[in-house]
């Protein structure tokens, strides 16, 4: 199972969890019937995971097909570059985590929504499909976006707005806008993410012809593209902070955001792109905490 674990790449999986952990936080409040919260969120923990799984077993696929993952490439080598999973060995447990993810899903819509609410159950139904087509297509076959500069795109979309926006749905059937801030926050904190593992690839992304967002505006945009999302993305957690919290311990988060401060000086400071590759792991865990720092002090209001 090593080489299984190791191609899930674990470092990735708290980021992926984030919205969901601060979406179920906001929407403990607005439940009064609790008896089915903690299974529909555990649920969730289960089917975001088996996602996140599915996309890099998928980015592990289609790289290696591609040719991306080569002796060029910085940062560890992946399973089927390595030689440690086969190809076809691959596609069967892209399938398997994709079934997994779906049948999760299904069970989430099932007790949140029963038999009696099908236009709200069949969205849900639309988008838990949507996410395994976003994870499986963003490097894999001749449309792969993330290839064509549109990974940010659906990261911030699916990590931040649907993660977020989607679970508090699930427990309450209705929008509080406020929540929308948070999600904006972690959606921006992902690209993030994205964005610096693409400034870390950028010279071999370019000569494989991975037009990433960063291939296309160049490692210096790409630099101040980077401050854009994590500046946006504190404003965002501080103005909900402020709009929401009451009381003093309730801002102990914004300490967790220093890491963050950190980053922007690292990457401003940056000449080489491989050099970035051990602020990735820090943007990641630094998401993380805050989202859970963020939550605590939601369920203390």
């Amino acid at each position: 199972m090593k080489k299984w674990i190791k191609a899930a790449r674990l470092r990735t999986l708290p980021l992926s969890v984030s919205g969901i952990i601060l979406g179920a936080a906001y929407a403990f409040q607005f439940v009064s019937d609790k008896s089915h919260f903690w299974i529909i969120f555990i649920l969730c923990l289960l089917t975001t995971l088996f996602f996140q799984v599915l996309s890099n077993y998928a980015n592990d696929y289609g790289d290696a097909v591609k040719g991306t993952d080569n002796e060029n490439r910085v940062g560890p080598k992946r399973a089927i570059q390595s030689g440690e999973i086969s190809k076809k060995a691959m596609k069967k447990a892209i399938f398997i985590t994709a079934l997994l993810g779906l049948l999760a899903s299904v069970a989430i819509i099932y007790l949140s929504f029963g038999s009696s609410q099908f236009i709200q159950a069949a969205i849900y139904f639309i988008l838990a499909i949507a996410s395994i087509s976003a994870a499986i297509k963003y490097t894999v076959g001749n449309s792969a976006y993330g290839y064509r500069g549109l990974g940010d795109v659906f990261v911030f979309v699916f990590f931040g707005l649907v993660s977020t926006l989607g679970v508090f749905y699930l427990y309450v059937h209705a929008i509080d806008y406020l929540i929308i801030l948070p999600a904006v926050g972690i959606g921006l904190l992902s690209t993030a993410v994205l964005n610096m593992n693409n400034m870390r690839d950028i010279d071999n992304d370019t000569a494989m012809q991975k037009n990433t967002l960063v291939v296309k505006i160049g490692y210096n945009n790409a630099k101040k593209y980077h401050y854009f999302l994590v500046l946006t993305a504190l404003i965002s957690f501080t103005l909900f902070a402020l709009l929401t919290f009451t009381k003093w311990y309730q801002f102990v988060f914004l300490i967790a955001c220093i890491p963050l401060i950190k980053n922007v000086k690292k990457v401003s400071k940056t000449i080489t792109p491989k050099l970035l590759d051990p602020e990735l792991k820090r943007i990641a865990l630094t998401t993380f905490l805050i989202t859970l720092l963020l939550s605590i002090a939601i369920l203390i209001n």
